[in-house]
């Protein structure tokens, strides 16, 4: 190598051990990371991209039975607006009763197809007061719909979700 070509290089190399510039910090905090389900009752409504869930900050719940009036009362003018329905009637008689995370939604004279959004609006919504009720995880939630076509199910939210 010439003496020239090794300036060069000895230039680059001493370069290259400064680093970018970039003075060393202390350690800083992000704050907490996220944790846990997010807080209160969310109702789902149908929507172009299927079952949409919107917060339902002030409900409170003390049985399961109250998601339904929650969920028939349907979307707020400004939920409509942004594209989402209801597709149960405002009338049905729907009951419901969980034993370990395990739902039961009583629907009679309804048929279910477990492709429709109104299946999916169903089962989220029982399922998100399942777990608000009584703290069984999101995951370990199973829905079974009693109908008049008989017993559909058990499903969980994440199938009507995930299409």
């Amino acid at each position: 190598m010439t003496r020239p070509g090794t300036a060069t290089v000895c230039c680059l190399l001493a370069v290259a051990a400064t680093g970018c510039g970039i003075r060393p910090t202390g350690v800083t905090d992000g704050g907490s990371a996220p944790s846990g389900i997010s807080q209160g009752m969310r109702v789902y409504f149908a929507s172009d991209s299927g079952p949409r869930g919107v917060s339902r900050p002030g409900a409170q719940l003390h049985e399961l039975n109250g998601a339904f009036k929650l969920l028939l009362a349907g979307p707020t003018p400004e939920e409509r607006a942004a594209g989402l329905a209801n597709l149960l009637p405002r009338g049905e008689a729907l009951s419901a009763t969980s034993r370990h995370g395990k739902v039961t939604v009583n629907a009679p004279g309804r048929h279910f197809d477990p492709q429709d959004q109104s299946t999916g609006q169903l089962v989220c919504t029982i399922a998100r007061a399942e777990v608000l009720l009584h703290g069984t995880r999101p995951d370990k939630v199973q829905v079974t719909i009693v109908g008049a076509d008989g017993r559909a199910g058990p499903y969980q939210c994440q199938q009507f979700l995930s299409r």
